[in-house]
Formats: C-alpha cells, sequence, structure tokens
C-alpha cells in the first residue's frame, strides 16, 4: 500500500543539520520512504492523511533499557545503586519466568509505541521471549543474553552464556525482516571475570556482532576497578578485547580523560542515562566533552525500576538541560544536538544506516506529534519544541517500517487489556 501525510510540518536532514519542513508531503511506499517535499507529488497515493497541525519525526531510539523491568517499577526507590541493585532487583529477578518477561516486556512495549520509541536495545533476562513479543508488536529492537559470571571456578563452557549468545544470534539476527537484531553483551566489569569477558568478546568479534555493556555508572564501582585491577573500567575491557567489536556502552558517568581517549581510539559508542543516573545519585556524565571529542552519543531511559518510565522526550528533555547547568553554560547541550542524540545517533548504534532520519529511501519509521496543544504554543523553533516542551503523550502515531502501530488512542498490534490483566498476574506471582 502507498500513503501519503499532507500538510504536515517535516522534520528532516540537509548538509547534515536538522531543517524542518512546512506544509509538507511525505510518501510512504511499502516500507520505505519514497516522496518527500513541500510541493505535492504528481503521482497517486492509495491512501492519503491530512497532517494537519501535526509534525513528522523520525521515531526515537532507546539505546539502553530493560524492558521487562516495568514489573519493577518503583521497587527500592531512593536508595544508591548497589543496595538498590542487590537487596531488591537480583532477588526479584531470580523469581522471574518467560511468562513474567512477557508480560513485562508487553507492558514496556505499550509505553513506547505511546511515547514515539521505534526501537530500543534490550539488555535483560529470556531474550527468546523479548523477541517475539518484539517481532509481533512491530517495532524494532537490538537484544543480547548478557555475559554475568558470579565464580572463579567456573569455566566459560559451564557458564553457557558463550554458547546461547552464538545460537540466539545464528537463529535470531535479522529476524522478523530485519527489525530484530541480536547482540552480544557483558553486564558490567563487577559480575564477571578477565577469563570469561575476554573468551566472550573473541565469539563476539567471530560473528560480527555488537556488544552492550555496563560502564562506569557509579564511582564505588569505578575506584573499586581501579583498585582491584590498576585500571579503570574502559581500559579493563579494552585489554581483554572488548572494543575490537562495534561497543555500545552504558551510562559511562565516571569515565576519565584516557578513557575518552580510548573510546574514540575504538569508536565506542556512549549511552547517556541522564534521569536513571539522576535518581539513583550516580553523578553527571562527562558529555559535553565527549561529544567535543567526536564519540556517537546516544540516549537511553535504563529500566523503568531507576527512572520510572520509558519516555525518551523526558530524556531528551534532561540531557539538553542537566549539563548546561552543571557547567554554567547554556550554549553546550542544544536543541539540534539533543535531538540527533535521541534519533540519527542511535541508529548509527545499532548498525541501522536505513533510518534514524527521513529521507527518501530510508525505511518509514515515523511518529506523528499533535501541535495543537497550550504547550507547544507557539511554536517559535520546532526542535527547540521538541527538546524541551514535547512530552510522549503528544505522540499521536507511531510508524514503523511503514505499519501503523499506534494512531490516535488505538494498538493496531498488541491488545492493552490483555497485557494489564498479564502483568496483574505476574506481580501476583513475583510479589
Amino acid at each position: 500500500m502507498k500513503l501519503l501525510f499532507k500538510n504536515a510540518d517535516i522534520i528532516t536532514m540537509k548538509d547534515n543539520h536538522v531543517e524542518v519542513l512546512k506544509n509538507a508531503y511525505l510518501g510512504v511506499n511499502g516500507s520505505i520512504i519514497d516522496y518527500l517535499s513541500t510541493e505535492e507529488p504528481k503521482e497517486k497515493y492509495d491512501v492519503e492523511k491530512d497532517m494537519s497541525g501535526k509534525l513528522l519525526s523520525p521515531g526515537l531510539i532507546n539505546c539502553h533499557t530493560h524492558a521487562s523491568m516495568t514489573l519493577l517499577r518503583g521497587r527500592g526507590s531512593d536508595l544508591p545503586l548497589h543496595e538498590w541493585l542487590f537487596n531488591y532487583m537480583f532477588p526479584v529477578e531470580t523469581k522471574m519466568t518467560a511468562e513474567d518477561i512477557k508480560a513485562g516486556t508487553e507492558l514496556a512495549v505499550l509505553e513506547m509505541i505511546r511515547t514515539g520509541t521505534t526501537s530500543f536495545s534490550d539488555m535483560y533476562l529470556f531474550p527468546e521471549t523479548t523477541i517475539k513479543v518484539v517481532g509481533e508488536a512491530g517495532l524494532k529492537c537490538s537484544v543480547d543474553r548478557y555475559m554475568q559470571s558470579f565464580s572463579l571456578e567456573e569455566t566459560y563452557e559451564e557458564n553457557g552464556r558463550g554458547r546461547e549468545s552464538i545460537e540466539l544470534y545464528q537463529k535470531y539476527h535479522n529476524s522478523y525482516d530485519g527489525r530484530i537484531h541480536v547482540d552480544f553483551s557483558i553486564h558490567a566489569e563487577y559480575t564477571c571475570n578477565e577469563m570469561m569477558v575476554r573468551k566472550y568478546s573473541e565469539d563476539c568479534k567471530k560473528l560480527g556482532a555488537r556488544m552492550h555493556i555496563h560502564l562506569s555508572e557509579t564511582k564505588s564501582e569505578h575506584d573499586a576497578c581501579k583498585e582491584k585491577y590498576g585500571k579503570t573500567p574502559a581500559q579493563w575491557f579494552n585489554d581483554l578485547g572488548t572494543f575490537e567489536n562495534p561497543t555500545f556502552a552504558a551510562h559511562c558517568v565516571w569515565v576519565e580523560e584516557e578513557d575518552i581517549d580510548i573510546f574514540k581510539e575504538k569508536n565506542v559508542s556512549v549511552v547517556h542515562n541522564p534521569s536513571s543516573n539522576m535518581k539513583l545519585g550516580s553523578g553527571f556524565a562527562p558529555i559535553p566533552k565527549m561529544i567535543e571529542k567526536g564519540i556517537n552519543v546516544t540516549l537511553g531511559t535504563d529500566g523503568a525500576a531507576s527512572n520510572n518510565n520509558l519516555d525518551m522526550f523526558e530524556e531528551m528533555h534532561l540531557a539538553s538541560i542537566i549539563h548546561n547547568g552543571y557547567h554554567l553554560d547554556p550554549t553546550l547541550m542544544n536543541a539540534e544536538t539533543v535531538f540527533l542524540i535521541a534519533t540519527k545517533n542511535g541508529a548509527l548504534l545499532q548498525g541501522r544506516e536505513d533510518t534514524g532520519v527521513l529521507e527518501v529511501g530510508k525505511k518509514a519509521d515515523i511518529i506523528a506529534l499533535d501541535l495543537i496543544r497550550p504547550h507547544l504554543t507557539p511554536n517559535f523553533d520546532t526542535i527547540a519544541l521538541m527538546t524541551y516542551a514535547v512530552q510522549g503523550s503528544d505522540v499521536v502515531m507511531t510508524m514503523v517500517d511503514g505499519k501503523i502501530l499506534y494512531e490516535n488512542g488505538i494498538y493496531y498490534t498488541i491488545d492493552p487489556n490483555r497485557v494489564y490483566e498479564d502483568v496483574r498476574e505476574a506481580i501476583k506471582r513475583l510479589y
């Protein structure tokens, strides 16, 4: 089917800068954008949608989350990370079944579709379950089976997560018409040992997969690694060969100058998680310095237990203001920079060169926002509006690969009433 959006404001790119077309037209042919102009197309489309008062934008890309932690939303609030993690998160997670993961992931999918996220990178339990949920719901996702080992006596073969990652990659990478990517993942330096990391990194490289890690999230984690190994977590991972793979590292709050230089040399992408870092009191990641050095900086919500929502517009807002305030410089994180961090940069991190921007030939991963709202009026600067004023609730349509998943309160690929019932049952089992 060929679909034409008309009379819309459209965010696109020109000469590597964001451009907003007014009262423009965007055509979709199957899964691809095939027309974009302020001039009406000469050819006819099967369906035309009048988008007067609406803004079309690339979908947002959430580069670090733990989707099923929606079931842990609100647990262990107002605690330091390690106490929150080991006393409240891990004990519940050990009880989670595939059914719980299905319910939690579906709840996350409802929230992400509703708030304008079209693709996300997930690090959590039962990845096959997540793949099936996301595949059927129509979103895009990069999924992994993370490596973790708490015993020095355990062999790589006994641990089994390397084998599971290989099998997951071979079975599901580029499945569901390419919407599903399978990554490798190491949970963190403090939850793994050198032998496991080295062997796992080698397996990742053999397949040409991407690597998803937590890195230097807290000062205590960062300092403990230096005390134990005489090097920072970034140096530790680099020495063990992890960064020989296309790697993206979440948090990076306490990285040092030398670490940022390693990221640049090894082309490591960084995922900024401002809400989680602020809520857990982890600190301010040196994001402006990373951007200045040419690091590919992206954005993520982290899990709903440390955020406590999956609204990427909230992350954009925080990312745009906290660094300006901390550094006493309102010019550091401008609106265009933050918008690209949430869209184009995220696509680059996920290895999706065919999305992240609205251009002819790219995938039709599009969200529509209603601009006729009190907090979005007047509109002197659309990109500033997107970064400082828009909220997830302003999204009125989410499309992935040319398929509308959500529009004006209606979900087309997932039943919210059934999801809420399944979540209630999961909560009863877990608590």
